[in-house]
């Protein structure tokens, strides 16, 4: 039995259970990420611990990027006694806009020890090139 004393925690999540601010698919609940440049695609990870990978749902509508997850309880049942329970439950929610020099038709998921990555390319336009210089072969020369 696991016992531990903090009356404003347990305060915090009864009144979120009382009031029902927990996360819903009409209130989500915010997920921490991180976002970076790797090369020649852009990568976000989301932190997403017990999250069943059925309940995650990535959409792409115009630029933004919208990620939506549900974590359930684990142990439900007549038989469970609940002796304390931290960790969040419900809808988890972000949106991210992209830029207009990434591909969202290359964005790929990959989900692994509760952290979902997703990889979104650079679009051809948008990536870095050199340009060739002509040479014509004649010089001017100015006249005095």
């Amino acid at each position: 039995m696991l016992l531990r004393t903090d009356p404003f925690r347990e305060l915090d999540r009864l009144t979120q259970q009382f009031l029902g601010t927990t996360g819903t698919w009409s209130r989500p609940t915010p997920m921490p990420l991180d976002a970076y440049r790797a090369g020649d695609e852009y990568v976000i990870c989301f932190d997403l611990p017990g999250v069943d990978p059925e309940a995650i749902d990535i959409d792409v509508e115009r630029n933004v990027l919208t990620v939506k997850a549900e974590r359930r309880p684990r142990h439900q049942g007549e038989d469970v006694q609940w002796e304390l329970s931290e960790r969040p439950l419900g809808v988890f929610s972000r949106q991210v806009v992209l830029a207009d020099t990434l591909d969202p038709d290359g964005i790929t998921a990959e989900y692994d020890e509760g952290v979902l990555t997703l990889r979104i390319p650079v679009a051809e336009k948008a990536r870095p090139r050199k340009v060739a210089v002509a040479h014509s072969g004649t010089r001017h020369q100015l006249q005095a």
